[in-house]
């Protein structure tokens, strides 16, 4: 069987023009770091590929060490239009408020999605990267309808004080779409698994999100 995942993160480096934002460092530096040690090949894709902005709020001082060499894959990532997805076993799409701007309704996006939801290959996601589920179909019905999951939650949006800066509340947005939301406290490591489709709630959640992807995969 192939080991190769696809990992997708945005190319959005603006809430606004007064807002800088991008991917959020963690939710890909520690499930790529926990796929590449079980020895799978990940590929990185964005939308429109090549270099990834990062928020600069996700950066403190010097990358873990345990982080060495998760910068180089997002200095020149791949097109999505470039990216068959019938090589991959899974998609796992990372967060960061970049997401919100260039994740949702998004052809490319859908490209790799839809046909994957509809192998049933494992998917996983974590904080904002759920944004992507936001007009991926399988049957004509929501991926998320009727799926239990999570996501930054619309708590935690207003805690950060970004509720008025993103075009929606992921949260409201899933349940829309008929998801069955669960969420918990502002913070708290959180994940939820329907099936073959993994997520975390937070940055707090990323390898934990990451582990339990990894389990989905091996079994």
């Amino acid at each position: 069987m192939s080991k190769r995942i696809v990992m997708i993160v945005t190319n959005a480096g603006w809430l606004d023009e007064d807002h800088r934002t991008g991917l959020w460092l963690s939710e890909f530096a520690e499930p790529y770091m926990q796929f590449t040690q079980e020895n799978y090949e990940v590929t990185v894709a964005s939308v429109a590929g090549g270099e990834i902005p990062i928020d600069p709020n996700s950066i403190s001082g010097e990358e873990p060490d345990e982080w060495e060499g998760v910068m180089e894959p997002l200095k020149q990532t791949t097109p999505l239009g470039e990216i068959d997805p019938d090589e991959y076993v899974g998609v796992f799409l990372p967060g960061g408020h970049g997401t919100m701007v260039d994740f949702p309704d998004n052809e490319a996006i859908k490209h790799i999605l839809e046909p994957m939801a509809k192998e049933n290959k494992i998917i996983g996601s974590v904080c904002h990267g759920p944004a992507a589920f936001s007009g991926v179909e399988v049957d004509g019905k929501p991926f998320v309808e009727g799926k239990r999951l999570t996501s930054f939650t619309d708590e935690e949006e207003r805690g950060a004080g970004l509720d008025e800066k993103v075009p929606f509340l992921l949260e409201t947005r899933l349940k829309e779409l008929g998801a069955s939301f669960i969420g918990e406290d502002p913070g708290t490591e959180h994940v939820e698994a329907d099936g073959n489709l993994v997520t975390g709630q937070n940055p707090q959640s990323s390898l934990a999100a990451a582990r339990k992807f990894l389990q989905k995969l091996s079994s």
